[in-house]
Order: C-alpha cells, then structure tokens, then sequence
C-alpha cells in the first residue's frame, strides 16, 4: 500500500507528523504547516484516503504500522512529535501502543475509544442510504460546517468526498466507531496532552478521560466553548497550545481532566 505525503520546514529540525481525521486529508492541517516552520512536518494522506492508495482496505493498525516505519524512515534520532485529530487521534493511539519509545510528545485530539459494537452493525446499511447525498453540495456543506470548515477548504473537501468510494466509507467508520484503547499504550514512554471539546458529545469526554487514566504520562484538557475540530475552528489557538505545551509544560485554559 502506497502512503501519500508532503514535507515542510526545517528537515534538521524535530520531526512533526500530522494525522488527519476521517472524511478530510492533510489538506487540513494547513494553518498549522504555516505556524510549525521551525519543525521537520511531515503531513500523509492516511491509507485509502485523499492521495493515498485505495488498493487495501483501511485499518487503524496497518495505518500505525506504516507510519511508525515512516517515522522510522525519516526521523531517526531526532525528537519526535505526533497531532492527530479524530481518525488520526486513534492511529496516533495506536502507534503509541505498538512503539512505547518512539514518540516523545503526542497530541491526542477527539479520539474515540470507547468501542461502539451495536452501531457499527448499523454502518453498512446507514451509509448505503445516505451516500447518494454525498455528491449534494448542500448536504456537504452542512457536513463540512460540523467540521469549521470554511470556504476556502470546502472544495477540496468536496472534491475528495464525492471520489471516496462507499466501501472505503464504511470501511472508515466501522474502523473508527470498534476502535478501543490497544493492548500497551499504558506503557508509551512521551509526553501525552489528550484534548475534547467541550460541545463534543458525551462519549468523546469519557473517551479523554478513559485514555488519561490509562497511562500515567498523559494530561487531559477539555476545551471550552469548541466542538470537534479545533485545530480548524480556531487554528491560531491549537497553535499555541502545542507550542506552550511542548516548550514550556503549560496546559491550555480549560476543564483539566482528573
């Protein structure tokens, strides 16, 4: 399976990747390449997604797979930081859990862990309904609002999704909804900042919570007056707070999870 990606910044400097989540590409993470200059960013397109190959179907783990050996790849002996958001969140979770050692700061953004076994068996027959709306530019629209995506994504965004075809979609989601906290993330030697917006429904709070109970390196913040997306909402605040958490150790304003 080939992995699409771009480089920017300084490559002598500590590695960035950026992990996507579902329904966009690395197109998302923009605003931060722009910020993150003094970083070596690296930004794929995951598995069956965006450029990437859609040969295979996609899995969480063959994702983190591929991207540990990319780190691997491109990174060696530097300091490594990983940002995922939401799908991303999750493969960043579980590259964690694969490679205790390899990432020293992980930004774990809207990741659901909380396995979701009676819905997933609703996905298939959901998605089959409602993919001929896909191609609606005002159903995608709607969709791309719930993401902040503002006008100057949308057509990328829209473009890629009429191109996903339906059994990626399900595939994606039903990857994403049976997702639950791997076997050995208890043992990931990084720093671990896990954020949720505080909009974002109910099983994405416990969902930051399970995994900061899960491993003693991790430190939960959940956002005010946001909802899942803000590295999009507010991209100059994401900014900051990555640089601030990294650099200096200090946490965002809001709710710290306990």
């Amino acid at each position: 399976m080939s992995l699409y990606y771009k480089e920017y910044g300084d490559k002598n400097a500590a590695f960035m990747l950026f992990l996507h989540g579902g329904g966009v590409s690395g197109w998302m993470w923009e605003k931060q390449i722009q910020f993150f200059t003094h970083y070596h960013c690296v930004v794929p397109d995951l598995p069956a997604q965006g450029l990437s190959s859609s040969e295979h179907t996609f899995s969480i783990k063959e994702s983190a797979e591929m991207l540990i050996s990319l780190i691997e790849e491109k990174a060696s002996g530097k300091e490594v930081v990983v940002i995922g958001f939401s799908l991303g969140a999750q493969v960043a979770v579980q590259m964690l859990s694969i490679k205790p050692q390899l990432i020293h700061y992980a930004i774990i953004n809207s990741a659901l862990v909380r396995p979701l076994s009676f819905t997933k068996k609703l996905i298939s027959p959901s998605v089959k309904l409602s993919f001929p709306f896909i191609k609606n530019k005002y159903f995608s629209r709607l969709q791309a609002k719930t993401l902040y995506l503002d006008n100057d994504l949308f057509d990328k965004y829209y473009q890629e999704s009429t191109q996903m075809k339906l059994e990626t979609l399900i595939r994606i989601l039903e990857e994403n909804m049976s997702f639950g906290i791997p076997q050995g993330f208890e043992k990931a030697e990084g720093k671990i900042l896990v954020t949720v917006g505080e909009k974002e429904k109910g099983l994405m709070i416990k969902s930051a919570k399970d995994l900061v109970k899960n491993n003693p390196n991790c430190t939960g913040v959940i956002l005010a007056n946001v909802g899942h997306g803000i590295s999009l909402a507010t991209p100059d605040f994401f900014n900051q707070m990555i640089d601030c958490w990294i650099n200096e150790g200090i946490l965002p304003d809001g709710e710290v999870i306990e």
